[in-house]
């Protein structure tokens, strides 16, 4: 009874890795066919050849219809007839030892070939085997990662903007429930976690308590404050963005953990605002939004040579300043002098930092 309490305490966290196959997916290498189907005639023929040389090797305890004695190319030719189970009996083992080498290496080899030429079947079997064990890897390694809670248009672009800042897929994870989402998720080579972000369990698998920083991009703003609430209750130390659709949330988002919170609607109406009035405007802020050309906005150490300098008379257009995790805009008396271990937001040249 108490193994059954702990296992459900526990949930998905607890299930052995084959039971995750399906709600954990690692993304592929795509193959090409043709060398996908290369590979199975090579691995059969390496299978052919062995089998070929054990079998001449031990040529004398074999025997033809006719009664002569083997060569290589009767080797070869009961090989073949024999790992195909076709079999024709025209050439048998007749000695103890003979048979007892089919029993023990020709036997398997006949399995292997028939499952590398023909295991349709077992291809299945064959890859959730493989899932299970990069989904054991993946699982054992997973450190200081991205975590996308909600893959529509604000979580794809959530990540499109980490993968140009330098971020790699293989170091991105989707929660969702959506399965289309999340087979989208997975074309663009990220890892995917189905079920509900709003469960301790569902974001444990996610790797939550191993992450560096967390992306809730929910549709629904009573979503986003109970999957951050979760997910800052089993990571304290992550940061985590949030993204809502009502201002009037923002507070709760706040107490439920979210470092920096985002009014989307309000963001959206108050761009369309400025472009009837300044459209130039929008056009810059849209700039410095798409880090892939033109500006953009970064953070940066600061230079030792900078220390004790004013954040305006750096190399670079500061705009403001982050000590011990607090923003100071470039003005702020706080600020007036760069320290060593400040952080620079600034305005930097398209592309990856």
């Amino acid at each position: 009874m108490r193994k059954r309490l702990r296992r459900r305490r526990g949930g998905l966290v607890d299930e052995p890795d084959y039971a995750l196959v399906g709600v954990v997916r690692i993304p592929e290498v795509e193959k090409s066919p043709a060398r996908a189907i290369g590979r199975r005639i090579l691995w059969a023929l390496i299978a052919l050849f062995v089998c070929s040389i054990v079998v001449y090797l031990d040529r004398g305890g074999y025997r033809d219809a006719k009664g002569t004695p083997l060569g290589y190319l009767d080797s070869l030719y009961y090989s073949a007839v024999t790992l195909s189970t076709t079999g024709y009996g025209d050439v048998t083992p007749i000695t103890e030892s003979a048979r007892l080498v089919n029993v023990i290496f020709i036997t398997p080899l006949r399995v292997l070939f028939l499952i590398v030429l023909i295991g349709t079947t077992l291809e299945v079997l064959t890859e959730r085997s493989r899932q299970a064990i990069k989904i054991q890897n993946w699982r054992n390694r997973v450190r200081n990662h991205t975590i996308i809670i909600g893959y529509g248009t604000k979580g794809r672009t959530a990540v499109d903007a980490v993968i140009a800042d330098g971020g790699k897929p293989s170091e991105i994870v989707v929660v969702d429930n959506d399965p289309t989402a999340l087979e989208h998720a997975a074309a663009h080579g990220l890892v995917t976690v189905r079920g509900d972000a709003t469960k301790s369990d569902v974001l444990r698998l996610a790797g939550v308590q191993y992450a560096a920083s967390i992306v809730v991009a929910a549709n629904r703003d009573d979503t986003s404050v109970l999957a951050t609430l979760t997910a800052r209750e089993i990571n304290p130390r992550a940061k985590i963005v949030a993204s809502i659709r009502e201002a009037e949330n923002t507070h709760l988002m706040r107490q439920s953990g979210a470092n920096s919170v985002v009014v989307s609607s309000e963001t959206a109406g108050r761009l369309l605002g400025i472009a009837t009035i300044t459209p130039s405007v929008v056009e810059v802020v849209e700039d410095l939004l798409s880090p892939e050309e033109g500006y953009a906005i970064a953070e940066r150490e600061v230079d030792p040579s900078e220390a004790g300098g004013s954040p305006a008379h750096t190399r670079d257009l500061v705009l403001g300043v982050v000590r011990e995790g607090k923003l100071y805009r470039v003005g702020d008396a706080e600020v007036e002098a760069i320290e060593i271990g400040d952080r620079l937001l600034y305005v930097r040249q398209g592309g990856p930092a």
